[in-house]
């Protein structure tokens, strides 16, 4: 089992219980799925960053990734319906813990010049999407093997309520969520 599932179930879960004021055990917020994606641009340009981007990705991840296709045509961008402009791996289970147990301790930590992650990024649902502007953070990438710097979404989706909720989630499962100015003035 994961360690931030054992985690999980050993104390979080029950430590957000009591703070959210929540009876039912199963009413608790929980992680349902990671959605990590890559987008390459048009492969007019180059098309060997869809490969390495793909490549990359499952390095990451441990899951290969699902090409996506573009789903319009954009001719200021000389792209086509259908061509290949990114990836993307869907993670759930003990595969998403680990993931984000190795996100938050040892990929996080390694951003230069970070202060937090940006508090603001909840979509009103209980979800929460950033943005990693490097893959090189990540230590299963080799340093010498890369051709190009591509940056990722990673997207939370929880199934908390509103966004109050999956903040709470989130700052327990320990991503470093930046203060913002309302728990500033209180603290």
């Amino acid at each position: 089992m994961a360690r931030l599932l054992e985690r999980y179930n050993a104390e979080i879960a029950t430590q957000l219980q009591e703070a959210l004021g929540i009876a039912n055990r199963l009413a608790v917020p929980r992680l349902t799925k990671v959605v990590v994606s890559m987008g390459t641009g048009s492969p007019a340009q180059d098309k060997t960053r869809l490969p390495a981007a793909a490549e990359d990705l499952a390095k990451i991840t441990g899951q290969k990734p699902q090409i996506r296709r573009a789903r319009t045509a954009v001719s200021n961008f000389k792209l086509r319906k259908d061509m290949d402009v990114g990836c993307r791996v869907t993670l759930r289970g003990k595969r998403m813990y680990e993931f984000v147990d190795r996100l938050v301790n040892a990929a996080i930590p390694r951003m230069r010049d970070f202060r937090g992650l940006n508090p603001r990024s909840f979509d009103g649902r209980g979800n929460y999407s950033m943005g990693v502007p490097d893959q090189t953070i990540f230590s299963e990438i080799d340093m010498t093997k890369i051709t190009h710097s591509q940056g990722m979404n990673i997207t939370f989706v929880t199934t908390a309520k509103n966004d109050t909720q999956a903040r709470a989630l989130l700052v327990a499962l320990g991503v470093p969520l930046r203060k913002t100015e309302e728990q500033e003035q209180a603290s």
